[in-house]
């Protein structure tokens, strides 16, 4: 039996499957809020406590950098260490990757069923595929054929520096550089970050804010759903305009990983975010700015572009590395 893990600044999902790849339902399947625990092990301790399971492998995907067997998640205060969660636990075995990582471990095997395909392109066979997460975070990673499969390779992309490509934009930087020393395109294509755009156009006097608007978001603990939930439902101006910000400066950072990557097998979205707004992503602007590269357009027109549906895929993809 092999336990996975997905572990995110906001949620933790962990998930016991037999030894199928992870291609298989989960047996088990249990989402924990990572902000009230101290540490990944006492999540897993809680996990294993429930289901009595006694897996002999575990493999967790993690948002963040993974070097040498331990990780510091992005996010949160946890600094998670392999050899000593299992000996802490009792697994025999267990891996840790980059979450991104993990998603693109289960690309190769993800159903048809299970995608949403924006873009049809002209997808070339075991060419490079690229990965793109925005949910908490902003996350990247690509694999690439080694002549009998594909490899998953790890990147921290998300952390690249955000470039603007209009005059709002640019503004927008600026008002960015006035906060942080770095503004990466995390910084503004997450759903962490998301209220920076809404405080940025808030703050140009541009669109008011609804009294109603203005309750909702004094009382939320994470305002990014109130915004995008009224953004979709366009009954703010302020919040349709920044989703619209939102969008687009996603396919800027999509549309430069592929001139970077080549990814001519296809561009799969995943995380928490391209699902809840798939009609958003739809509109003609989203894709544009993917393409919009000058000399290059053309190329970046023949990629394929996809949304992965399957909540679970980076589970499945743990499991399939462990």
């Amino acid at each position: 039996m092999i336990l996975a893990g997905d572990i995110g600044g906001t949620k933790t999902t962990l998930a016991l499957f037999e030894r199928a790849g992870g291609e298989s339902a989960p047996l088990h399947e249990t989402r924990f809020e990572s902000g009230r625990y101290g540490s990944l092990e006492s999540i897993v301790r809680e996990f294993l406590d429930a289901t009595g399971a006694r897996p002999d492998a575990a493999c967790f995907g993690v948002a963040g950098a993974v070097a040498n067997g331990r990780a510091q998640v992005t996010n949160l205060p946890w600094l998670i260490d392999a050899e000593a969660l299992g000996q802490a636990l009792d697994i025999s075995r267990v891996r840790l990757l980059n979450d991104l990582e993990a998603i693109a471990t289960a690309v190769p095997v993800v159903r048809d069923d299970a995608l949403h395909t924006l873009h049809p392109g002209v997808p070339v066979a075991e060419a490079n595929k690229l990965v793109v997460a925005p949910g908490t975070g902003l996350g990247a990673a690509f694999l690439v054929w080694t002549g009998h499969e594909y490899r998953a390779c790890p990147s921290e992309g998300g952390h690249m520096s955000f470039s603007p490509r209009n005059a709002q934009e640019t503004e927008l930087l600026r008002h960015m550089q006035r906060r942080t020393d770095h503004v990466s395109f995390e910084r503004v294509c997450s759903g962490s970050f998301l209220p920076n755009i809404y405080g940025f156009l808030l703050g140009q006097g541009s669109y008011p804010e609804p009294a109603w608007l203005g309750e909702a978001l004094g009382g939320a603990d994470d305002p990014t759903p109130v915004i995008v939930q009224a953004a979709l439902a366009e009954r703010a101006d302020i919040c349709v305009a920044t989703l619209d910000m939102f969008v687009r400066m996603l396919g800027t950072f999509i549309g430069n990983l592929a001139v970077t990557l080549l990814p001519r097998g296809g561009i799969y979205l995943g995380g928490g975010i391209p699902p809840r707004i798939l009609d958003r992503l739809q509109q003609p602007d989203f894709h544009n700015a993917i393409t919009d590269k000058g000399r290059f357009s053309a190329l970046c027109t023949s990629l394929p572009v996809h949304v992965m549906l399957d909540p679970a895929i980076p589970l499945r993809g743990a499991a399939r590395a462990s």
